[in-house]
């Protein structure tokens, strides 16, 4: 069974339910049950009562649609960062699309040369998927993102350039204060993952050799 941080379970020999906080290792887990208390318990001991459900994705040949310029949306892509509703010390990674273009995504973590396929699929346009779980107090051994993103659409506009995030999040990128997602309609850490586009100034351009 696979078994992620914030899943819901029932212990099999015993009337315990709660919310996976911690990933002990291989074989154990960390659950805290209604009285916020954890206990360590055998994976293989319990049973997952909501997950997330998979979506099988079928990719399917669309005709071309027409969409008016003014309405289709190019701009917001973002990395989020909020914590779980039940319990604060678990952090959610989700990519928000807030675009028209549906995106394919793929999520590998790198640590100590190691590394690790954690989510790869379609988010459609204007909703968010959730992609990866950690331990918000282990945020000094998280390991490095290599996020990699393209953008589709069956209506008639150019994809944007892939996006490729390789990076570690750190505590200092959590040292702004929260905001509000509307998407996740709670509050939380963005980056946005977009690149602006560079414009360039001829006359400082120009400045910059002759200085």
């Amino acid at each position: 069974m696979d078994l992620k941080l914030g899943d819901f379970v029932r212990f099999v020999d015993e009337n315990i339910e709660g919310y996976i906080t911690r990933i002990i290792d291989k074989t154990t887990i960390g659950v805290t049950d209604s009285n916020d208390f954890e206990i360590p318990v055998l994976a293989s001991k319990v049973t997952l009562v909501h997950g997330d459900i998979t979506d099988n994705d079928v990719v399917t040949s669309k005709p071309n649609i027409v969409v008016p310029e003014a309405e289709f949306k190019k701009e917001g892509i973002y990395l989020a960062l909020v914590a779980d509703q039940h319990s604060t010390s678990v952090a959610h990674f989700h990519l928000v699309n807030e675009t028209s273009y549906q995106l394919l995504a793929s999520l590998t973590t790198e640590k100590q040369e190691n590394f690790k396929g954690e989510f790869a699929g379609i988010i459609p346009p204007n909703t968010t998927k959730k992609i990866y779980s950690a331990q918000l107090g282990d945020i000094q051994i998280w390991p490095k993102f290599r996020l990699e993103i393209l953008t589709n659409t069956p209506a008639n506009f150019e994809p944007k350039a892939p996006i490729l995030f390789h990076k570690s999040i750190k505590g200092k990128d959590l040292s702004v204060a929260k905001e509000e997602i509307v998407l996740l309609k709670q509050k939380g850490w963005l980056i946005k993952l977009e690149e602006p586009e560079t414009i360039l100034d001829a006359e400082k351009l120009k400045a910059s050799f002759f200085k």
